[in-house]
């Protein structure tokens, strides 16, 4: 394994600057204020010392000394576990669980129709477009129910849907379009410091009103 030791942090988090799987880890190191480097790399050409560590390349990967993570969902666990404050996740193993699902359905639901959209192009991805728009504006009692998605307090869940809601307009979709539910949820996660913290030039050229 290579050596990090002499890195300015024992931790490091290899990116990409428009992954969203990578912007969604980015974001909780910025929300827990882990004190980790963040190192951006070219997808077509992973660093070696990254390979060495995880011969796939994938990003986003975290190293802490001989831990290895590189799946998102697992780091962001595990950054919240690591760095407890503030929690990112309800303490109580059935709240913990209901999150995880709710993720799970995000990652299931909604991302895979962005992540169409986003290789064949808005016009080649009318039905998937039509499928994610049709699919947000049906859960926007969840939306309009709490301050963040189903819950009082900012989490874990709404970590994952931060980077999912910035890249909508990107592929063509109003986020004000959604309702006013959506809209004010978007808004109030986009306006936290930590969330414009985590955006790279490349993501910020995502939302219209950011360039």
């Amino acid at each position: 394994m290579a050596n990090i030791t002499s890195r300015k942090s024992a931790m490091i988090l290899f990116s990409t600057a428009n992954c969203i799987m990578s912007h969604c880890a980015r974001l909780v190191v910025h929300e827990k204020g882990v004190p980790a480097d963040i190192e951006f790399f070219d997808p077509n050409e992973p660093p070696e010392d990254l390979l060495e560590m995880n011969p796939n390349g994938n990003s986003p990967t975290f190293v802490e000394r001989d831990l290895v993570l590189y799946d998102a969902r697992i780091i962001m666990e595990y950054l919240d576990e690591r760095f407890p404050h503030p929690a990112l996740h309800q303490m109580d193993p059935v709240s913990r669980a209901n999150a995880r699902m709710l993720i799970k359905r995000i990652d299931q639901d909604w991302y895979p129709l962005l992540e169409e959209i986003q290789i064949n192009g808005d016009k080649k991805a009318v039905k998937a477009k039509k499928m994610l728009k049709e699919s947000l504006m049906a859960a926007a009692p969840v939306f309009e129910a709490n301050p963040y998605f189903m819950s009082e307090e900012y989490s874990l869940i709404d970590c994952a849907m931060a980077p999912f809601l910035w890249r909508l307009p990107s592929i063509g979709i109003d986020i004000a379009s959604l309702g006013k539910g959506i809209t004010a949820y978007a808004n109030r996660l986009f306006s936290r410091k930590a969330f414009q913290d985590s955006l790279t030039r490349e993501e910020r050229d995502l939302m219209p009103l950011n360039k």
